[in-house]
C-alpha cells in the first residue's frame, strides 16, 4: 500500500488529543502510531464498525490514513474512540477525520499463486492486489474447510510480500498475464521487505490429492467476503454465504464479537475469570473453555466495537503466567451445550448477569476505560472498612500493597497501587464484586492514575 496517495491536498499534523474541527469523511486520520505497527493492525481497528476499504501508512511520521465504506461507519469509529482511546503495541494512538474524502490507489492489480510442498504438507503462497483483499480473506477463511470435514485451512502472513511468477501452470499462476508460458512448474519468490502485508501463506495440512489440484483460493478485485470464487484446477467454484452442501459458509467480517483467547493457564483459567476480566471492556454475554484445550477459550461480548475494544487493552496481557493472545474469532456466536453433552462447566451464559458494567448507556464506566494497570480504582466500600482492612484483603489474594489512598472527597472510593500489573489483573478478578456484607460489594477497575 505504499504507493497509495490521497486524493487532494496536504494533511495537516494536529497535536496529541487535540479534537478535529474538520467535518465528518471516510478517511480517518490515526496518529502517534508506534515503530512496528502493520497495516493489519491498523486496519483491525476499523473492522468492527464496517468495511475497510483502503488504508495508507506514513512510517516515518508514525502516522496513517484509514478509509472505511460508509461515513457512517467512520462516525462509529471515531466517537467510540474518542470515549476509549485505543492502544497499538501498549500505545494510545489519536485519530480524527481527515480533510480527504477518499483515498487514491495507484497499484495496479497484482494477483498470483505459488503451491508447493514443505515439511509434508501443501502450502500455497497467494499475493493479493492490496492488502485489504489479504485481511478479508485471512478473517473469512482461517480455520474453515474447503470440502465439509476435510481441507481444513489454516492461514497466515508470508514473510515474503511479492510473487514473481514465471510459469502459469499446476503449481503457479500470475493471473495478471496471460502470455506467460507453460514451462516446468518451478517459481521464484521476491522477499522485498516493503509493503509486508500482501501475501498470505495457506497451508493444507489434510490435502491428499495429487499435487497441483487442490483449489487456490483468491478474491478477485474488489470482491467482498460473501462471494468467494475459489479458482482451480477444475475450474471456479464459488463459495457464498448459503449453507448449501459442500460449501464453506464464510462469516461476515465486519460485526463479529466472539474472540478467541489462546495461551491461557489451563490450571487458573476459569469462565468467571474470563468473565469478570473481559468484562471491564464490555458486557460480556458467554464463554467457553475448550474441552480438549484448557488453554484456549471463546469470550462472546455484546457487539463487535466492546470485542475491538478487548482486543486493543488485552491482546498481550500477561494473566497467571502466560502473555494472553486475543484476537476476534471465525464463530459469530458461542453454542450452549445440549443437554447430556460434556461440558464440566467449561461452558457459561453471562447474558443477564447483574454485573455487566455497561447495561445503562449514561454510565460512567464509558469514560473511565483504561489498559490494565498496577494501580487499581475502588469503589463501593462501606463506611465500616478500613485502610488496613483492605489492605489485608488484597495482601491474602497474594497481592503486593505498594500504596493506598482514600479520596479525599468520597471515602466510598480509594486507589491501591499493586506489585505489578499482572498483580493488578489477578486482584481485579478474584476480588471484584467482594462481598463485604449487608449487601456491599466491592467495584474494581483499572486507574490512569498513580499513587
Amino acid at each position: 500500500m505504499s504507493n497509495s496517495t490521497p486524493a487532494t491536498g496536504n494533511e495537516k499534523t494536529k497535536s496529541q488529543g487535540r479534537r478535529s474541527l474538520c467535518s465528518p469523511s471516510r478517511v480517518i486520520h490515526i496518529r502517534q502510531i508506534p515503530d512496528g505497527v502493520t497495516e493489519a493492525e491498523v486496519i483491525s481497528l476499523g473492522v468492527p464498525f464496517g468495511k475497510v476499504t483502503n488504508v495508507l501508512m506514513l512510517r516515518g511520521k508514525g502516522q496513517a490514513f484509514l478509509e472505511m465504506a460508509s461515513i457512517d461507519a467512520a462516525v462509529s469509529m471515531v466517537n467510540c474512540y474518542a470515549l476509549a482511546t485505543p492502544l497499538l503495541h501498549n500505545q494510545p494512538v489519536y485519530m480524527q477525520y481527515s480533510h480527504y474524502k477518499e483515498l487514491r490507489i495507484d497499484n495496479q492489480p497484482n494477483q498470483a499463486i505459488v503451491m508447493f510442498h514443505k515439511n509434508n504438507q501443501f502450502q500455497a503462497l497467494l499475493q493479493y492486489a492490496d492488502a485489504m483483499n489479504a485481511y478479508y480473506a485471512k478473517m473469512a477463511l482461517d480455520g474453515h474447510c474447503i470440502y465439509t470435514g476435510c481441507c481444513t485451512l489454516r492461514i497466515d502472513f508470508s514473510k515474503f510480500t511479492k510473487l514473481t511468477v514465471k510459469y502459469n501452470n499446476d503449481k503457479s499462476r500470475d493471473f495478471t498475464r496471460t502470455d506467460l508460458p507453460f514451462g516446468d512448474g518451478h517459481r521464484t519468490v521476491e522477499t522485498s521487505l516493503s509493503t509486508p502485508f500482501a501475501t498470505q501463506n495457506t497451508i493444507f495440512p489434510s490435502y491428499t490429492g495429487p499435487p497441483g489440484f487442490a483449489p487456490a483460493l483468491g478474491f478477485p478485485q474488489g470482491a467482498g467476503p460473501s462471494a468467494l470464487p475459489v479458482p482451480g484446477a477444475l475450474g471456479p467454484l464459488t463459495v457464498t454465504t448459503s449453507a448449501a452442501p459442500g460449501h464453506m459458509t464464510v462469516p461476515g467480517i465486519p460485526g463479529n464479537s466472539v474472540l478467541l483467547v489462546s495461551n491461557l493457564n489451563p490450571e487458573a483459567i476459569t469462565p468467571y475469570g474470563l468473565f469478570i476480566l473481559f468484562g471491564v471492556y464490555g458486557d460480556v454475554h458467554r464463554v467457553k473453555i475448550m474441552f480438549k484445550k484448557r488453554g484456549i477459550a471463546l469470550v462472546q461480548m455484546a457487539d463487535a466495537t466492546q470485542a475491538q475494544l478487548a482486543i486493543n487493552y488485552l491482546n498481550g496481557q500477561k494473566l497467571y503466567g502466560r502473555v494472553m493472545h486475543t484476537t476476534l474469532s471465525k464463530y459469530q456466536t458461542i453454542q450452549l451445550p445440549r443437554e447430556g453433552q460434556e461440558d464440566t462447566g467449561l461452558t457459561k451464559d453471562y447474558s443477564n448477569s447483574p454485573l455487566h458494567r455497561f447495561k445503562n448507556p449514561c454510565s460512567k464506566n464509558f469514560q473511565n476505560i483504561f489498559p490494565p494497570s498496577a494501580t487499581l480504582h475502588l469503589s463501593n466500600i462501606p463506611p465500616s472498612v478500613t485502610v488496613d482492612d483492605l489492605k489485608n484483603l488484597f495482601t491474602s489474594k497474594g497481592s503486593t500493597v505498594k500504596g493506598f489512598k482514600f479520596f479525599q472527597k468520597d471515602c466510598k472510593m480509594a486507589l491501591i497501587q499493586l506489585g505489578s500489573v499482572e498483580e493488578a489483573v489477578h486482584a481485579l478478578i478474584e476480588l471484584h464484586n467482594h462481598d463485604f456484607g449487608e449487601n456491599q460489594h466491592l467495584r474494581v477497575s483499572f486507574s490512569k492514575s498513580s499513587i
